[in-house]
């Protein structure tokens, strides 16, 4: 297992995001009425974009160390991401940070500096919009992200692998995902395999389970399917799964079930935490 590629211009990684936009997705997390999960999901993915364009942000421009892509799959299987279509389901991030859909302002709580807290405006770009409807075809969004992964590691043969972030909250109405997520995790750059990542996303006030290393607690097909479909996580992404304090033990998947909006927000923060070199 290798995972060391440095990641630059001539050499980028490639992140991608499977999005469940079925009907259920117009269901709020458990213990948090009133935030719709495809609401929740978006405004993480959104920020982790944000997050991403300023990483990348130098001296001469935002350098494209990454290129994305979200897949949606629910009425649709499609890439939803303002920048990609179709024929370009990836988009460079130097495309991404010029090409959002809108900016929104929003509102945050600060430290006012005398011991209080103020409010501030802040303008939040958005590149990929919450939708709910349809059914959840997961394979088809799975095998969609095999094509896409395959195409990428052909270009670039010595990157990063690539790694794909299933985010989705019922069980796949198409056909069982798993010999579509083996194939996916198959394909390698010279760097290693493409890692696949899953998390579930809960309509119940239920404590999550993080990042295990066996079955044990997953009481459900449909968990032990997700936990099944997830990769080990890197030796990188398990130190910073512990630096974060959870406990780790064995070899870890790259997987959440039960998670609420603060979960799956951690759970993306560790999961793309790799970092572009020069």
């Amino acid at each position: 297992m290798a995972f060391t590629a440095e990641i630059s211009r001539t050499n980028p990684a490639c992140l991608l995001f499977l999005v469940d936009q079925s009907s259920s997705m117009d269901k709020p997390f458990g213990g948090q009425p009133g935030k719709k999960k495809s609401e929740g999901v978006a405004d993480a993915i959104n920020r982790l974009l944000q997050n991403l364009v300023l990483k990348c942000a130098k001296a001469d421009g935002v350098r494209d160390y990454f290129h994305v892509g979200v897949i949606g799959y629910g009425q649709k299987v499609k890439p939803c991401l303002a920048g990609t279509s179709k024929d370009q389901p990836l988009a460079p991030i130097s495309t991404v940070a010029n090409s959002p859909i809108r900016l929104e302002q929003r509102m945050r709580v600060t430290d006012d500096g005398a011991g209080g807290l103020v409010e501030q405006t802040f303008r939040f770009p958005i590149w990929f919009e919450p939708t709910a409807g349809g059914k959840t075809p997961m394979n088809q969004a799975v095998t969609l992200a095999r094509e896409v992964a395959a195409e990428f590691i052909a270009v670039y043969p010595d990157s990063f692998p690539p790694l794909v972030i299933n985010l989705t909250d019922g069980q796949p109405t198409d056909a069982n995902p798993l010999a579509a997520a083996v194939a996916l995790k198959a394909l390698k750059s010279s760097d290693g395999n493409v890692l696949f990542f899953n998390a579930h996303l809960s309509s119940e006030e239920s404590a999550p389970i993080c990042f295990p290393s066996d079955e044990t607690g997953l009481a459900d097909k449909y968990a032990k399917l997700l936990f099944r479909m997830s990769s080990i996580l890197p030796p990188k992404l398990m130190a910073a799964a512990r630096d974060e304090g959870f406990a780790i033990s064995g070899p870890a998947r790259g997987f959440v079930f039960n998670g609420d909006l603060v979960s799956v927000i951690r759970f993306l923060d560790i999961g793309t935490r790799v970092s572009p070199g020069r």
